[in-house]
């Protein structure tokens, strides 16, 4: 016989954890490294990736 898994409802914390920051503006950037370069533009970009959400930025320098 299985193993008998316990289903809770997560409570409204666990649910919406770190979501109300991004949802404020208060994003958790952090650099992508995989894809440095664009081809369209030649140009060298940073890639930036939020933590919390996952929400993507391009800063070109």
């Amino acid at each position: 016989m299985g193993d008998v898994v316990p289903f809770r409802r997560p409570s409204t914390a666990e649910k919406h954890a770190g979501n109300t920051l991004c949802r404020r503006g208060f994003h958790k950037w952090e650099v992508v490294q995989d894809k440095q370069f664009d081809v369209r533009e030649g140009k060298l970009v940073t890639i930036y990736r939020c933590a919390r959400c996952g929400k993507t930025r391009v800063d070109a320098s």
